[in-house]
């Protein structure tokens, strides 16, 4: 009896929350399927791409580049966003594809950038407190069989990339100055894969797998957590050429360039937390470059065979 007394309760309080709901104070609402609005969702603004050539890991890349990122978002208002191309090759063609807006390369690719359209506007100030760089010629501490430049006729290299400038192109330089060209190496070989080719010479002469091995200087203090640098000896070092550059591809617009440019060059060492921006990005400092700084580069690419000629 009770179950029948609740069911019966049940069903009056619906029948009174039914009637209420059709009440006559309440209007129907009709509508017309033959009218219809067409509803765009709004396009989020078109992002300006950022590409640090892959010299290292992405994931070293990202590390010193996001902070000097976010500070350039922050100053800017710009909505600016790193990209990572796998090799060098392909940070050139995503460049020349207009893929890449902002570029930052070292000297040796950044000519072949400019052969593209893009345009340096600032340059980096090295650690060491210079706006140039230098490469460096690495070997086992143990090999008894190379002392000097000339003792590594005949043997085995490893070089980063045919488009790295410290680690290719400014010691095939000195080699040159010694005497030595490519024909007088028993083997000459690249970094294989995608990003961390610096890394992968340091490895690889470790190991053995190598005579000597060509990186750009300062590769050293970043790769001492990953081998046992006691094991690396410095052969020798080249000439200062200019550092690595900031470039903006062709057709992107001034006004943005100029904007970047200005927030990278209020950048200080003397403010602390800007100096935080800058020592993980590996720099003590941007400042102004145009095209013209780099034609030593075009002149050693020139003579090498490499280069795009003078512009």
């Amino acid at each position: 009896m009770q179950l029948i007394r609740f069911a019966t309760i049940a069903l009056s309080l619906f029948a009174v929350l039914l009637l209420g709901a059709c009440s006559q104070e309440d209007s129907v609402v009709h509508v017309d399927m033959k009218k219809r609005a067409r509803v765009t969702a709004s396009k989020p603004a078109k992002s300006i791409t950022y590409a640090y050539l892959p010299q290292y890991s992405h994931t070293i890349s990202f590390k010193r580049h996001r902070k000097l990122l976010e500070y350039l978002r922050n100053e800017t208002g710009l909505p600016l966003r790193q990209i990572f191309p796998d090799t060098f090759d392909e940070h050139i063609k995503m460049v020349e594809r207009g893929e890449i807006d902002i570029s930052y390369t070292n000297p040796l690719i950044y000519i072949r950038l400019a052969e593209l359209g893009s345009r340096a506007f600032a340059r980096i100030i090295e650690p060491s407190g210079n706006p140039d760089f230098r490469g460096q010629i690495i070997v086992r501490r143990d090999n008894p069989l190379i002392k000097s430049l000339k003792d590594c006729r005949g043997k085995r290299w490893i070089a980063v990339d045919p488009g790295s400038a410290g680690g290719y192109l400014f010691p095939m330089g000195l080699f040159m100055e010694n005497g030595l060209s490519l024909s007088d190496f028993d083997e000459v070989a690249f970094a294989p894969g995608p990003g961390g080719k610096q890394e992968k010479v340091v490895l690889a002469v470790n190991a053995g797998a190598y005579d000597l091995g060509t990186i750009r200087k300062g590769t050293l203090d970043i790769v001492r957590n990953k081998t046992d640098l006691d094991q690396i000896r410095v052969l020798a070092e080249t000439r200062s050429y200019p550092g690595w550059v900031y470039s903006a591809r062709k057709g992107l617009d001034p006004a943005i360039v100029d904007r970047i440019a200005r927030a990278m060059f209020r950048l200080s060492m003397a403010d602390q937390r800007e100096a935080d921006i800058l020592r993980t990005a590996g720099v003590r400092g941007i400042i102004s470059a145009q095209d013209a700084d780099y034609n030593p580069v075009r002149q050693l690419a020139d003579r090498l065979g490499m280069g795009t000629g003078d512009k």
